[in-house]
């Protein structure tokens, strides 16, 4: 499947973070480091669970549980090109 057509850049908002994926656990688990230093267990959202492909060392968008704070959704995926355009920006600080 083409992702040229995710042309959109999804930027955080209220309480959401960048992370890359560290690690794929299974069942919908994925291991995420976050640009504030926390390692979390992060599930894939229902959403987009059928519609991207999430591998290694991929960007993310995750959204923490209010309850649970190691535990997160993961909301987004960026396509490489979108990833080099936050690393640029510097939004990416915290995450290699």
């Amino acid at each position: 499947m083409n992702e040229s057509h995710l042309k959109k850049l999804v930027m955080p908002e209220n309480g959401e973070l960048f992370g890359r994926v560290v690690k794929l656990v299974g069942g919908d688990n994925i291991i995420v480091k976050t640009t504030d230093g926390q390692v979390r267990t992060c599930r894939i959202r229902g959403k987009i669970k059928r519609r991207m492909w999430i591998r290694d060392n991929d960007l993310v968008l995750v959204a923490p549980w209010d309850f649970q704070s190691a535990k997160a959704d993961i909301i987004w995926r960026y396509i490489a090109a979108h990833a080099d355009k936050l690393a640029h920006d510097g939004h990416l600080t915290g995450l290699n």
